[in-house]
Order: C-alpha cells, then structure tokens, then sequence
C-alpha cells in the first residue's frame, strides 16, 4: 500500500484516540457505577475499541517509513497498549477470572472476532535485531564449542567395515529385482487371462451404430458430471467456503505473496531512512552551532549581565551566580518568572487563598474516598453499593493526550507534497537541536559570567573597602557535601565483580541452563472463538475457556508488557505466571512463544535440569546470581520452571532424586524483588498442580492461567490447519465434522500426532488418486489415551481453590443469593450491607 494510505489509517486511529479519551473523561463514564455487569460491560466496550485502535497503529508503525512520525506513534502505541493491558486489570477485578467472553458485546457492536484478536508489535524483535542475532551468534558457538566430542562419538558408532557395507547392498539390490520379476510376472498373467476371456467370448455381433450411441451416451454423462462439479467447486472457493488448489498461498505470484513481499521492502526502506535522520541529527545540529552559536552566545551574556546591573541597583550588591544543579543562568529567567507569578496572586487578597485551601481539602477528602474504594474493590470486589464501582486513574492517557496533542500540532495538517519519499523533515530537526545548542551554549556562557561575575565583586569590594564573601561561600559548600554524603542505597553483592558479561552467558550455556528454543508464532497455537461464554454465564453454567481465550491471555499477560520497557514499568507489573493443563495442550509451546515473539533468552531452572549443577548452598546462591545478572543485564529473560508442582510438594517421592524442593525458599524472594524496570517474568508449567500446597503455589505464582480440553470449534479448526500444513488437501471425502465430533477429549498434541502419522510423505504423494478419509485418522486416534472428563473435573476443583477462583464462587454464590431474594441485578457484587439497603429500597417501591 501506499504513503498516503497509511496516513489516513493512522488519522483514522487519532480520530477513534480522541473519542476514546472524551468518553473517558465524560461525566456519565466517571460516575460510579452500582450493577457490576454494567461496570464489566462499560470496561468491555472501552476494551475493544482500544484493541481496534491498536490494531491500526500496530500496522502504521510497522509500515510507515518516515523517521519523525514513526516517533510519535511508538507514543502513541506504547500509550494504547498499556491503557489495554490497565483495562484487562479493571475486567479481572471486576469479573474475578482471567477470561472475558465478549459474544454478546462483539454482536451489538457488529463485529467479529477477528476484529479483536491482539496482535503482537512487530517492533518488540525488529527493533532489537542485531542485538538478538549477536545473542544468537554466541549461543550458537558457545554449544558447538562445548558439544564438539559428543557429535564425534555418534559419528565413531556409525561405522562399519567394507565387507558389511557390501552385503547390505547385495541384499538390497536382490531385493529390488525381486520385485520387478514380480511385477513383470504378474502383468503377463493379467494378459493372458485377458486373451483367454476374448477368445471365449468370440467375435461382437452388435451394430456399429448401436455400440456407437452407447459409448456417447457414457462419454456425455461423464463430461456433463465433470463439468457440474467442476462449477460447484468454483462456487464454494468463490464465496470462500473451500481454498484454491490452483493459486496457493505460497505461490510468488499470489495476493498473499505480492503484499508481504511489498511489506518487507518498506521495512527496509524504514531502515535506510532511520539511518539517514540519525545522521542529519549530527550534521544539523553541527550547522547550528556554526550559524548561530555566536548569537546564541552573545545574547545570553548580555541577558545575564543586565540581570546583574538590576540586581545591583535594587539591592546594592551583585548576587550570587546559581551553581549547575540549580539549574545556572537558566535558574536567573526561571526565578524572574516564578516571583512576577506570585506577586500577581498575593495582589489579588486573601480570599482566594483562602478559596484555594478549601479545594486543597476538598481534594483530600475525595482522595480519601477513592483510597476507601480502591480497598473495598480489593476485598469484597467492588466497595459499598452507594459508591459502585469506579476505574482507578489511568497512567497511561496523558502520555496518548501529549502524543495526540503533538500529532494534531504537527503532522495532521502539515503538507507534504514536496516530500514524496517521506525522508526526514528538516525543519523540525533544526527546531530540536537549537534547543541542545543553546543548552551547551549555556554551560560554557556560564563559566564565563562566574569569572565576570567573581571579578565585578572584586573590584566592587576593592572600591567599598570590603573584604569578599567567602563566608557564604563555604557555607554553600558545606551544604553541597552533607548533601552528597546523606543517603546510602542498599544493594545485593555482586559475586562476580571482575567477569564480563559475555563469560557469564557462556557459562550459563555451557551449563544447560540457559537454552534454545524453536521459533513459534503465538498465533500459531491455534484455537476458535468461544461464542456462547456470555449466554452459560446468564444461565449460571462457568463455561470452559477456548484455547482463544488461552492465547489472548497469555498475549496480555506475557507478551505485550515484557516487549516495551515504558509499558512494563507504568502497567500493572505481573511478575509471575502459572500454566496449567493437561499433557498436550501446548504449555511449553506457550512458553516458546513468548520468547520468540520477544527475542528474549530462556533459562531453564526445571529441577531436572539443574539437578547435579551448582551444588550445595553457596552453588545455588551463585546460580541465582548468574541467573538475575544475565537476565537484567539482557532482558527481556524468560526463566522457565517445568513441573512447577514439585517445587512445593507436599511429600517428596523416594524414586525422585531431582531434588525438586531446592528453589523452595528462594524462587518466591526473587520473584518478589522484582521491580518495575526488570523485565523478566517467571514462567512455570504444571500437569498435576493439586499436588502442590496451594497456598506456596499462588504466593509464587501471580497469574494461574488453566488450558481446558479444545472444544468442537477448536478440534474442527486444528485438523484444517494441522492437514493443509502438513501437505494434505481437504477433498469433499474428508469429513472434518465428523472426525472433530469423535476427538473429543483429544488434546493438539494428540491431534498433532495422529496427522502426522497419518500424512507421510508416500501419502502425501498418494492424494492426487486417492483423497484423504476421516476413517484413517481413526486409528491413529485410538492407540491415544484421550483426556476424560475426570480429569478436567480435578483441575476445575483445584482451581477452585486458588484466590482468583474463591473470589469468583463467591461472587457467584452472592449473585445466586440475590436472585433468589428478588433483588435483581442491582443486588450484584455488594457487601451485606448493601444489601440490607437495597432491601428497604426494594419494599419502598412496593
């Protein structure tokens, strides 16, 4: 697509940005509301329009090559997603469960899913590239340096003698002309046989015209057969109902093709023209300093010596020249500005002094309350039915306001149509750097009007008889020095003072502790949408989240925070992630995904990986050391924990001799010293987490995220892709339906093994004649043991139990309550209190 395209997407998104933030601020938005599902429906609107937004920026920022507007979009997209990421906050709190079903709302909003799917910023690795390829470079050589003599070994078991070597052939090439005696033999007596029958037959006593009519009439109805299906099939691929055969996605010449095609040199058009804007900024700023630095200069000399004349004539001394942490002469102006502010107010009398106070305490009183709300949100889930429920303050909309505020100023109306190729804007390079150059300036002016100054009070002094104030002086010096001397910062010892980081990674990659992982893509774990959430939810059936719902939590949880460093300081911090399911349901793939959607590294601290490294005490003390300092030194780190469970088990079994119990005590205090501008997240998976105390588990673990068995929907989307991605092809004689309705039960690993089995590379050859069946995928199937409905039931139970799923049924019990009480929804999510009121209010009515 083109420049101007782009442009008007992101005036578009601007335009949403701004009818967004008038929302928000709106009276009516800001009013608390007392109906919980209103509040939820209220945020889940929000929700999804800032997701559609992000979703253009998304795309702008990745595809516009200006260098300058490429600046104020990453503010802007920055902005929006971490206002996403504080609105899914507010939906948790509200609803008391990590997944929203929005079926209802994407309906009144005339929307589909696909709308609102998160899409992962392509800057987060693009950005970090080189430094993502060094990490790899080094990774790579580290483990072929190390693994050197155990490739050496499997090459020495390999071999064999001459002898050996020669029977093996023999044996195969007799093997070979076997066969085609066989088939030469077989084809012999098909003929003979086929002699045989002519010549008992005899010679045909038919009509030539007869026998002729007949070969028509077959020929006709076999074409005409053709033909129809040949149209049926064009019709299905036109309204989208099956993929074309004949134009693959794959293909060079296709749409898809064309337009990635197209993306990928407008990235690198981005990279050249981000390279000449980082050295216009130099050579700019240079010709600035040459043009105008004497002028600049001039003028602030004469600026700062009037400001000593005036001082001298009011008071009768020169004053004293602010030093640099004050700010130096940029302080004098400050200062000047500052006094004339305050003269002002203090003339107009003390009412409105006393009007000022008034609203000071005013504000308090209403910062009381919100305190009071934040806190009852915390325990009860929402604080009394009088005040309702209420969104804490964003910390992200000023920075959206600022950088829309910047769009509007500058880039919405600006024109352009001199620069077609969208390279740097010059003039607002100058306008930057003017401001640097008179900064420098300044210093220098400085050092200069201190030495004019000191000399003035010289000969000022020589002329009063006066001895100079050295006195003053000294004191300011001394002040300075308790200054710097006062505050002492705690930090941890560093146990490794003298290495570089590089030997620090090596090691750690040397030790297995710090791993590859393969590429995925999170949309590569694939899952439907579930569409009746909200309709099991009005009946009061929790439904079971899809395996969607489990890629767009992960993706807000994991992804988005941990790939901008603004964000994840501003945004709410999770530290920690739990993922539990059952065998096959992806977790480790979960875990990939979020390293390679981030390019960040992977430290593997399962116990039987680290089991025999680093022993005793003081090892593991070193081991965590090397873990943190190489994960803040190179973030983003993803340390992942398998078998999360084992850590805090509650009886250790005698045939595991991992030691599982080792990071018992020091995994939670890591975790917890975890601050805001650390971006690295634990990540820990689980297979039996009832075995565990539950208590130790969620103290470690912030977020449990709970992978269920895939749905109808998901079974029937997963054989789709996993057949077309493995070289199969969907003929009519595939019945997916079907095969989907059976596998319940199955997980994507076992649906993954079962394709495989079923599409080696002889039957991928085969489909041209003979297409695909749902009946050989029945086998394979049936040699798996399926997850059975027990099993989901133990991990519904032991959800149960965490903090988020208490607080979720007891939400539930109190809905139930009030609607057998009859009081409606207004009855919902408020304390007992409350409700006692709402009683009253409802006999009122009455």
């Amino acid at each position: 697509m083109s420049h101007s395209t782009y442009n008007i997407q992101w005036n578009e998104a601007q335009n949403h940005i701004k009818e967004l933030l008038e929302y928000e601020a709106a009276p009516e938005t800001q009013k608390p509301e007392t109906d919980r599902v209103s509040a939820f429906q209220t945020a889940a609107v929000i929700y999804i329009k800032y997701i559609q937004v992000f979703r253009k920026l998304e795309e702008c920022y990745y595809q516009i090559v200006h260098p300058q507007k490429r600046i104020v979009l990453k503010h802007v997209l920055d902005g929006t997603m971490g206002r996403l990421l504080e609105l899914k906050n507010e939906m948790v709190n509200l609803e008391f469960s990590e997944y929203h079903f929005f079926d209802d709302v994407l309906s009144d909003m005339k929307l589909t899913p696909a709308d609102i799917e998160i899409p992962v910023p392509r800057y987060f690795t693009q950005d970090n590239e080189k430094d993502i390829k060094d990490r790899m470079k080094l990774m790579a050589e580290t483990l072929a340096k190390y693994r050197l003599d155990e490739t050496s070994d499997k090459k020495e078991e390999i071999k064999m003698s001459l002898e050996e070597a020669i029977k093996i052939i023999q044996v195969h090439e007799r093997a070979r002309q076997g066969c085609l005696r066989a088939k030469f033999m077989r084809e012999i007596r098909a003929q003979e046989e086929r002699e045989k029958m002519l010549a008992m037959q005899g010679a045909s006593t038919m009509d030539p015209d007869v026998a002729s009519t007949i070969i028509q009439k077959v020929w006709k109805g076999y074409s005409q057969r053709n033909k129809t299906l040949k149209l049926r099939e064009e019709e299905l691929i036109f309204i989208g109902m099956q993929p074309s055969s004949d134009t693959p996605t794959h293909h060079k010449d296709s749409p898809v093709s064309k337009v990635s095609k197209r993306e990928e040199e407008r990235v690198l058009i981005q990279a050249q023209h981000e390279r000449e804007y980082q050295d216009a900024l130099v050579n700019i700023k240079e010709k600035i300093r040459e043009a105008e630095g004497p002028d600049i200069k001039e003028n602030m000399q004469d600026q700062i010596r009037q400001w000593f004349i005036e001082t001298r004539d009011a008071t009768g001394k020169f004053p004293d020249y602010p030093s640099d942490d004050e700010g130096g002469s940029a302080a004098i102006f400050k200062t000047k500005n500052g006094e004339g502010g305050e003269e002002g107010a203090e003339g107009e009398g003390g009412k409105k002094k006393g009007k000022k106070g008034k609203k000071k305490k005013g504000e308090k009183k209403e910062k009381k309350k919100k305190g009071k709300k934040k806190g009852g949100k915390g325990k009860e889930g929402g604080g009394d039915d009088e005040e309702g429920f209420k969104m804490v303050p964003s910390m992200f909309i000023p920075g959206i306001e600022e950088a829309s505020s910047t769009y509007e100023d500058i880039w919405k109306h600006r024109d352009e149509t001199e620069n077609f190729q969208q390279k740097y804007d010059a003039e607002l390079i100058k306008e930057l750097k003017r401001g640097e150059v008179e900064s420098e300036i300044r210093v220098q002016v400085d050092d200069l009007m201190r030495q004019e100054l000191k000399n003035l009070k010289a000969a000022l002094q020589k002329d009063m008889g006066k001895k100079g104030g050295k006195g003053s002086a000294k004191k300011k010096g001394g002040k300075k020095k308790d200054k710097k001397g006062g505050k002492k910062g705690k930090k941890d010892k560093d146990l490794t003072p003298d290495r570089t980081i590089e030997s620090l990674y090596e090691e750690l990659v040397k030790e297995g502790i710090l791993v590859q992982y393969p590429k995925v893509k999170i949309s590569d774990y694939m899952g439907e949408y579930s569409y009746l959430g909200t309709t099991l939810r009005q009946a009061n059936i929790e439904p079971m989240p899809s395996l969607s719902d489990v890629r767009r939590v992960i993706t807000e949880y994991g992804v988005l925070p941990m790939g901008s460093q603004t964000v994840h300081e501003t945004a709410p911090h999770v530290k920690s992630i739990m993922i539990a399911g059952p065998h096959g349901t992806g977790k480790r793939m979960l875990v990939n995904a979020i390293c390679s959607e981030l390019g960040a590294n992977l430290i593997d601290l399962t116990a039987e990986n680290i089991c025999g490294r680093y022993p005793g005490k003081a090892g593991l003390t070193m081991l965590l050391h090397l873990v943190m300092k190489v994960g803040k030194l190179l973030q983003p780190t993803v340390v992942y924990i398998g078998n999360a469970e084992k850590t805090f088990v509650k009886k250790v079994p005698k045939n595991d001799m991992s030691d599982p119990k080792r990071l018992k005590k020091e995994l939670p205090k890591i975790i917890k010293k975890l601050a805001p501008e650390d971006r690295i997240l634990f990540v820990g998976t689980s297979l039996t987490p009832w075995d565990a105390d539950v208590k130790s588990l969620c103290q470690c673990y912030q977020k449990i995220v709970l992978i269920p068995r895939p749905d109808y929907a998901s079974r029937f989307l997963l054989f789709k892709e996993l057949i077309l991605r493995n070289g199969g092809r969907l003929a009519p004689t595939l019945d997916l339906s079907s095969l989907a309705k059976i596998s319940d039960g199955y997980t994507p690993g076992h649906i993954i093994t079962a394709v495989k089995h079923v599409l080696t590379e002889r039957r991928v050859q085969q489909l041209h004649r003979k297409p695909l069946t749902a009946l050989e995928f029945v086998t394979p199937l049936a040699r798996i043991d399926p997850i059975y409905k027990e099993e989901e039931e133990q991990f519904k139970k032991w959800y149960s139990k965490t903090p988020l799923g208490k607080k979720r049924a007891k939400l539930k019990a109190e809905e139930e309550e009030g609607e057998g009480g009859g009081k409606g929804k207004s009855a919902k999510g408020g304390k007992k209190k409350g409700k006692g009121k709402k009683k009253g209010k409802g006999k009122k009515k009455k």
